[in-house]
């Protein structure tokens, strides 16, 4: 016999997993498919620095995610924002808007172990483990999806009411189900590593904009900074070739003195810095989130906080929802309910990257001004930092 689940997830990662938590207490037969084996984290929770919004921290205590972490997060109480060449800079405190933090700083890994923990406490999910899906499957009929994958055993057939895509950038879900996708390439690689500096971190993320792309120094929790170095594409092979010393010296020269002598660095980690938005949400008895809906610019952190918006709001549906899982109008509300957090999240990434990273001097007057603006107006850093937290749209309950 062929098991039909009323939600089967595809991608372990942070998306897919934080959703199949959500579902603990809807009486749904979820699935979650996943491309590790069990006792492996899948590559995406590596050395990467996540931050965490306000709204994010919230829905993952309620999730019981956070209280899972075993080691300490990092909080952002202030956020330092300025670029090389132009003068002025913004300056936000939390405590000026009556919260101890804007967010909070984790390291993917430890983020996968906590998920792992919360998924290993799940009695009636379903895993397919090692399993990756191969393509829809005919069989399926008005009221179900058919999904083909690939297991350690052999090719297995399943049917879902509803088919989460929750697969990547490049999802191999999406292109089956024909969603197109639009993307772009910045031109810029992405350096991710663990530095110390002569100061422990005082709950301050520095982010420095340059020519050649944004640097940031994250505060974590283990008394390090999380950098996050953007280069042209064109000189990530000479960057990756420096050793240990140099490494620190060049981010030193860009970053400035902020936050003290920079000493030592970690190992490194490299990721390419493009674009890819579907052009549609859903399609029958189907739905992406995270990545496999958008994936976004760094600048800023807002990917997976908005990956997670997903998820939560397509919990909060099936919550409210007690018929068939993957009934049209739902779906249709899903888009509906997630269209200005994605605008506008989309909009306020893309711009940013690019006009921050734009080298005409006609710009740096007015990207002068647009920093001084936003440093001395109180509604401005308001819908700066509501942005920041993660309250845009219409928020899901549990970031609330």
């Amino acid at each position: 016999m062929i098991r039909t689940h009323d939600v089967l997830i595809v991608g372990g990662g942070l998306v897919g997993a934080s959703l199949a938590i959500a579902l603990e207490q809807l009486p749904l037969d979820v699935a979650l498919v996943e491309a590790s084996p069990a006792g492996e984290l899948p590559p995406v929770f590596d050395q990467r620095n996540l931050s965490l919004a306000a709204a994010s921290v919230k829905a993952l205590d309620a999730l019981g995610v956070t209280g899972a972490l075993h080691a300490p997060t990092g909080p952002i109480r202030r956020i330092h924002v300025s670029r090389a060449g132009d003068f002025g800079s913004v300056r936000l405190a939390a405590a000026d808007y009556g919260r101890d933090a804007f967010g909070q700083v984790v390291v993917a890994r430890d983020f996968g172990q906590a998920l792992e923990a919360r998924l290993a406490q799940l009695p009636r999910l379903t895993r397919y483990r090692p399993a990756r899906f191969i393509a829809l499957d005919d069989a399926g009929g008005d009221d179900t999806r058919g999904v083909r994958l690939a297991t350690g055993e052999g090719e297995l057939r399943v049917q879902a009411r509803l088919l989460v895509a929750a697969d990547g950038s490049h999802s191999q879900v999406r292109q089956c189900l024909g969603i197109t996708a639009h993307g772009h390439d910045y031109g810029q690689t992405l350096f991710v590593a663990r530095m110390r500096a002569e100061r422990a971190p005082d709950g301050t993320a520095w982010e420095r904009f340059t020519d050649s792309g944004p640097t940031a120094l994250l505060p974590r929790g283990d008394r390090a900074y999380g950098v996050i170095h953007g280069v042209p594409t064109a000189e990530a092979e000479a960057v990756a070739a420096l050793d240990d010393a140099a490494w620190t010296a060049r981010i030193q020269r860009v970053f400035g003195w902020r936050a003290g002598r920079l000493l030592e660095a970690g190992p490194r980690s490299t990721y390419p810095i493009a674009s890819q938005v579907a052009d549609a949400l859903v399609a029958p008895r189907a739905v992406l989130l995270g990545n496999a809906a958008q994936t976004i610019h760094p600048v800023g952190a807002q990917g997976f906080n908005l990956g997670l918006r997903d998820a939560l709001t397509l919990a909060e549906l099936l919550h409210a929802h007690a018929g068939d899982p993957g009934d049209a109008a739902l779906l249709q509300r899903h888009v509906q309910r997630r269209g200005e957090d994605r605008a506008r999240t989309l909009a306020f990434s893309d711009g940013l990257a690019r006009i921050t990273a734009n080298r005409a001097s006609l710009l740096r007057p007015l990207r002068s001004l647009g920093l001084l603006a936003a440093d001395r107006s109180g509604w401005l850093q308001a819908w700066l930092v509501g942005g920041a937290m993660g309250f845009r749209g219409d928020v899901p309950e549990l970031c609330r």
